[in-house]
């Protein structure tokens, strides 16, 4: 199993979501993803992934986002994900991929994770 977490050390979902696939004995690539944003088209691939409009993935209590709201046109998935790829920090975490089956989940609650690491 080939995990990747977009993580924020910071966070305490994201930290225990990390230490519960850690516990599991799996070791996943981490993105920090607020020092190595990802691209439009990674989100665009995420969003995908989830199975969710790009929209979902924007946490809406940011400052980022409040500021930019009315400028921002929430179904356009596209342009969305080009604006999250310039404020990473609105990204809602951690996400968390399977990259041997596409399959990805949103570690809000941490235990969703066990979705994908469950045998």
């Amino acid at each position: 199993m080939n995990l990747t977490i977009y993580h924020n050390p910071k966070c305490s979902k994201s930290r225990k979501t990390l230490e519960l696939i850690e516990k599991r004995g799996i070791t996943p690539r981490i993105v920090a993803y607020l020092e190595t944003p990802p691209s439009a088209a990674t989100i665009l691939e995420l969003a995908a992934a989830l199975n969710c409009p790009v929209r979902d993935l924007l946490r809406t209590g940011e400052d980022d986002y409040r500021a930019a709201s009315r400028k921002l046109d929430s179904s356009d998935d596209d342009a969305l994900a080009a604006w999250l790829a310039n404020h990473p920090r609105v990204m809602e975490r951690p996400i968390v991929v399977d990259t041997d089956s596409g399959r990805a989940i949103m570690g809000r609650p941490p235990e969703n994770v066990l979705q994908l690491v469950a045998p």
